[in-house]
């Protein structure tokens, strides 16, 4: 949403001398200084949320530094832990849009289905969001403890965006042909929510972090497997590659 942020985070590197982790530098960066240009990324539901920032010759003041100078990557990965609790509350599609209880009244407000199935993947949509809501209440309980945002973040996040999408495209599928053009059948006046929904959803495992970086984290953290090999590992950031 930059392009209503008065003010965005800027990560960036002033030591490139130092290791890839190492000599970055955690900015606030007003979004109104000059030579700050935002470009709209179109999506599939016409709006845009996400955008294209380009920076030139941008200049930022010493108080515009959070925390200590070259230290800012261990900032950005609370940043980052913070996003993700607050991407994987309540609705289907970061915290907005339907539940997958709406979703169940829904069909209860139809009469139900007899197709096993449906019936199935409704379930399952029931036990993960109850799933969810447990791990919600966790992880808010350690946010009240002033306990930093740990791999539980993660582990919510890759649910909660797999579970947004599956709630939509059941969806889709009890609304039929019709459904997917108007508002007839069983979405019924709520039907552009739904639809807005069903397009959206493929951004879930995207946005704030993929759900293949997310299984990484959780691979390395959680389950003690070794990181991926880096033959560029403790090298200064100037010798590598991505220089």
């Amino acid at each position: 949403l930059a392009q209503f942020a008065r003010y965005g985070i800027l990560i960036a590197r002033t030591d490139p001398d130092a290791p890839k982790h190492s000599g970055i530098t955690y900015f606030v960066c007003p979004m109104d200084l000059p030579g700050i240009e935002i470009r709209p990324i179109i999506e599939m539901t016409g709006g845009h949320t996400f955008n294209e920032v380009f920076l030139t010759d941008v200049r930022l003041p010493a108080d515009a530094v959070v925390g200590e100078v070259h230290r800012g990557w261990d900032l950005a990965k609370v940043t980052l832990g913070n996003e993700r609790v607050s991407l994987s509350s309540g609705g289907a599609l970061w915290g907005m849009g339907p539940t997958g209880g709406d979703l169940l009244d829904l069909v209860r407000s139809e009469g139900g289905t007899t197709d096993p199935h449906l019936r199935q993947r409704l379930a399952r949509i029931h036990t993960t969001e109850e799933i969810l809501r447990l791990i919600r209440l966790r992880t808010v309980t350690s946010r009240i403890k002033g306990e930093q945002p740990g791999p539980e973040a993660s582990i919510r996040k890759v649910i909660a965006d797999e579970h947004g999408q599956a709630i939509m495209s059941v969806a889709k599928d009890l609304a039929g042909a019709g459904g997917m053009l108007s508002d007839r059948g069983p979405l019924g006046a709520d039907a552009a929510l739904w639809h807005h929904g069903f397009l959206f959803a493929p951004a879930l495992t995207v946005g704030g972090g993929t759900g293949e970086v997310q299984r990484s984290i959780l691979g390395e953290r959680v389950l003690g497997l070794p990181h991926e090999p880096d033959p560029e590992a403790g090298l200064p950031w100037s010798e590598t590659r991505r220089a």
